[in-house]
């Protein structure tokens, strides 16, 4: 059985991840942005191992739940699930100034891929509405374009899928994939949203664990178990060279090549 890390688990798409691997025996560390909602998310998921504590628009509390998580030891898989939505009608400013779509979505699971000691599989959830997004490289911090929520959804989105790639290529012997859940009604999405719910989680449940030849692949994009072309800037290698870039140049922290 796998011990695996789901970020973002106090509810949601988490939440539901973390008992689907919770109910197949493996092991779980949930993750929640305080205390109040760790104790949330292990009530929701009883079967959990453990708990770490961070709140993700900071980088200073990213580094720090990076730090948790290496104190437990080994994982053997990380679903970077944690993210906000696109409902953000101004730009807010996290303590780093930075915007907090773009810290919590994009630069934290960067944060937490270039810290944490590496498992054998990340998994990274993204959504639709990256396919016809732009990255972003010259404006990452939207302080030179008007302030657009769903856009920097979108972008962020991408930006997860540029990581999930960029991982493949610079760790080939780390299985790192991305993919995206549906439009469904969580929080998130909301109540009208009109995807499968019960399909939403078990993508990333299946990368993250299954010995099943298709889910044993890297550098790939999935939607509910299959494969699904993504946006052709995410495969882009200079595309990712300058995300990385400038997530090191933003964090303070650098990603490095394939040596362990």
């Amino acid at each position: 059985m796998a011990r695996v890390l789901v970020t973002g688990s106090a509810d949601g798409l988490g939440q539901m991840a973390a008992e689907l691997l919770v109910a197949a025996g493996h092991k779980v560390v949930l993750h929640a942005r305080n205390q109040e909602r760790a104790d949330v998310a292990r009530s929701k998921v009883p079967g959990a191992e453990d708990a770490v504590i961070g709140d993700l628009s900071s980088i200073k509390a990213t580094r720090d739940v990076a730090d948790q998580v290496n104190r437990l030891g080994h994982f053997d898989a990380v679903i970077h699930n944690a993210g906000i939505g696109y409902r953000e009608r101004r730009r807010v400013a996290t303590v780093d100034g930075l915007p907090q779509v773009f810290a919590v979505n994009s630069l934290a699971p960067y944060i937490l891929t270039a810290l944490i000691n590496r498992p054998a599989r990340l998994v990274y959830v993204s959504s639709g509405m990256h396919h016809g997004a732009d990255p972003g490289l010259d404006d990452l911090e939207w302080k030179k374009r008007s302030w657009n929520g769903s856009g920097a959804y979108a972008e962020s989105k991408l930006h997860d899928v540029i990581l999930a790639f960029a991982v493949a290529r610079l760790w080939p012997d780390v299985l790192s994939n991305a993919l995206e859940p549906g439009w469904v009604p969580t929080k998130m999405g909301g109540p009208g949203a009109p995807d499968d719910m019960d399909a939403a989680p078990r993508t990333q449940v299946w990368l993250a664990t299954s010995e099943d030849r298709a889910a044993k692949i890297t550098g790939g994009y999935f939607y509910h178990l299959k494969p699904r072309k993504p946006n052709p800037d995410a495969a882009n290698t200079a595309i990712q060279d300058r995300f990385l870039e400038e997530c090191a140049r933003l964090s303070g922290v650098k990603l490095t090549s394939s040596s362990r």
